[in-house]
């Protein structure tokens, strides 16, 4: 049985094409990322919320969840002056919304306010959730690890809010369905994305 036709490849050296072309590279081609839009409250009660798209679950005991913020954003300053921290997913609904709150808006604006986005409060936490989203998590902070130029926010998820028509039961245990929560995803360049045919496995008990 012949072999199939390896497909060409085009290497890059990131020592030539640099850190800022290598990171374009590298964000198009780590695909989909999920968006954690982040919302956050400074000491003068200035709520801010702003899109990540560098996010993931760091741990699963204790939950703890992972942003990355490039720079010292307000994001980060408020987190580390208040120690928590709310993440809201973004809905396909929601897409304009959250790009919105992703433009370089002064401290003192409030992005819920310049995106027109209505804010609910918390359970546990004081920065506010995003009201119509899906799906919240209220975050205390673990910690924040300096990367490079970037900065690793960790928070201990205290609260979970999701809304109740996108959940079902079975075998005594809810969950979300991922259709119903239709959320957003980021890509390469200017690139969003749903999330498209959805596939099922079953993990393997055996190799």
């Amino acid at each position: 049985m012949d072999a199939s036709p390896q497909s060409q490849r085009t290497e890059f050296d990131p020592a030539s094409l640099g850190d800022r072309e290598t990171t374009l590279l590298v964000k198009s081609i780590l695909i989909p990322r999920p968006i954690a839009w982040v919302g956050t409250v400074d000491a003068q009660g200035v709520t801010n919320l702003a899109p990540h798209s560098f996010f993931t679950m760091a741990s699963e005991d204790p939950p703890i969840v992972l942003f990355s913020s490039t720079t010292r954003k307000d994001t980060v300053a408020n987190a580390e002056a208040t120690g928590e921290f709310t993440v809201s997913l973004v809905s396909r609904d929601q897409a304009e919304a959250a790009n919105q709150t992703s433009a370089p808006y002064g401290a003192e604006v409030s992005e819920f306010e310049a995106a027109s986005l209505e804010a609910e409060a918390s359970a546990l936490v004081a920065p506010p959730r995003v009201a119509a989203s899906p799906a919240v998590l209220e975050c205390v902070l673990e910690s924040i690890i300096p990367v490079g130029e970037a900065f690793l926010v960790l928070g201990r998820v205290v609260r979970v809010a999701v809304d109740t028509d996108t959940l079902t039961t079975e075998r005594g245990r809810t969950l979300p369905q991922a259709d119903r929560l239709d959320p957003m995803a980021r890509l390469g360049r200017n690139e969003w994305a749903t999330l498209g045919e959805i596939v099922t496995m079953r993990r393997p008990q055996s190799g």
